[in-house]
């Protein structure tokens, strides 16, 4: 079975490219009928905190993608120290004594000298009895995974193709601190080959650390996941701002995003698909590829998420939004309403045009044109077509036409230029609403 996962650190709030990146893996799992799977990754003690673990559960559960399990690494403390012995026993991975300060000397030396800062590996070459000096000197050793040299690592990426790393051109990446806590590259292969993760779908900043992994998990005898390293997003301006790139869920849902455009939109960016306002994600589901996305860096724009947003909102059944709507307003009044909106939140202006009241100043050239609108109003059928009945008979009446006739009704009955077809409308304004506004 196809098994994807979800990885974040719980440091944050989930920002754009964290849910890209969701959405990626949701997708995939979905569209092959597999397992998408949450993994927390909180072994930073410091940082990780669990309020952070909670808003990444409510933002998936918003976006209607429920994981079909979870994992926390922390839990799994056990499990890494058991597997870093098994590779500290076959020599790959060895201990290091060299300070911050030592590393940073010795990668200037080399850019100084036009070569690239691979770390030498010095600490292999220390004998048992330089190693017993520097621990009784109170140091304690980090510890780096030692690369295979022999051979080139190979994989055929779902998005970039076929890749290749000459190892020796790479660092033995540092895999755990001195202190004991782990980085991301090992904990993050072990608990992989444990979930059963058969893919992996992540940015392209990854692709290094890929490299080294791939190793990792030979080293522990186990294949590697299939890799797809998406082209990272950037900003309108051509770039991600710190700004979009810190931006949480919670700022787009409080601005009256719709879950369904946040998913439309990352599905498709940077594909050869175009980018459609699907309220159902069944389309994007079925026609999920990775082979679809380019290498080219994806335009993630604010005002195109905007206008998507409004186009999925007119899709949305009264159902849907029925417990975000003001109290009173049913489904004929949202039905009405709704394709002038940009948000569902924005339905609460137009019923409070409906209810009333409405502030409106004529022009003296139209008070006896509403005056007669109003004793014409009073007089409809309000059970049919009040809004055709009322303009044909103030055209028979007055002569009035186009604009003229039907832009200073607009005006008395709603207070607005602009907004939701008045056929539609006036029936929710009603008789009684309609006349007494005609006539102030």
């Amino acid at each position: 079975m196809l098994v994807t996962r979800f990885a974040p650190s719980p440091t944050g709030q989930l920002h754009v490219g964290n849910l890209r990146t969701a959405i990626l893996n949701w997708l995939l799992a979905r569209r092959h009928g597999g397992r998408f799977l949450l993994r927390i990754d909180d072994t930073d003690k410091e940082r990780s905190q669990e309020r952070f673990v909670d808003a990444i559960r409510a933002d998936l559960a918003w976006l209607g993608m429920a994981p079909d399990g979870e994992e926390r690494q922390s839990a799994r403390a056990a499990r890494h120290d058991a597997r870093f012995a098994v590779l500290a026993a076959a020599g790959r991975v060895y201990p290091a004594f060299e300070t911050a300060q030592e590393l940073e000397l010795k990668r200037k030396i080399l850019l100084g000298r036009g070569l690239p800062p691979v770390y030498d590996r010095a600490a292999l070459k220390l004998s048992e009895a330089e190693i017993a000096a520097l621990r009784a000197e109170g140091r304690e050793p980090h510890w780096r995974f030692r690369l295979d040299h022999d051979a080139p690592i190979e994989w055929d990426d779902l998005v970039r193709g076929h890749q290749r790393f000459d190892p020796a051109t790479m660092s033995d990446p540092v895999v755990r601190r001195a202190d004991g806590s782990w980085l991301y590259l090992l904990p993050s292969v072990i608990d992989d080959i444990d979930m059963g993760i058969s893919h992996v779908v992540r940015g392209e900043d990854h692709v290094s650390n890929t490299a080294a992994q791939i190793q990792m998990f030979a080293a522990l005898g186990a294949a590697p996941p299939v890799f797809g390293h998406t082209a990272l997003l950037t900003g309108s301006e051509g770039k991600l701002s710190k700004r979009l790139g810190s931006l949480g869920i919670d700022h787009f849902r409080e601005a009256g995003i719709e879950p369904q455009a946040l998913i439309a939109l990352l599905a498709r960016i940077g594909t050869s698909d175009p980018v459609e306002p699907f309220a159902d994600p069944e389309p994007l589901i079925t026609s999920f590829d990775l082979a679809r996305f380019g290498r080219a860096p994806a335009r993630f724009d604010e005002d195109e998420l905007a206008s998507l947003n409004a186009r999925i909102v007119h899709q949305l059944p009264f159902d849907a939004v029925a417990a975000r709507l003001p109290a009173g307003m049913d489904a004929r009044a949202w039905d009405a309403i709704r394709p002038n909106l940009e948000t569902v939140a924005g339905a609460a202006e137009w019923w409070a045009v409906v209810e009333g009241p409405v502030a409106c100043s004529p022009a003296e050239e139209d008070r006896g044109f509403l005056a007669e609108a109003a004793r014409l109003a009073d007089g409809l059928d309000w059970q049919g077509d009040p809004w055709r009945q009322l303009t044909a008979a103030l055209q028979a009446a007055t002569g009035r036409k186009g604009r003229a006739l039907f832009l200073p009704l607009r005006r008395a009955l709603t207070g607005r230029d602009h907004g939701p077809d008045m056929a539609a409308l006036l029936p929710l304004i009603g008789r009684e609403r309609a006349v007494e506004r005609l006539s102030a």
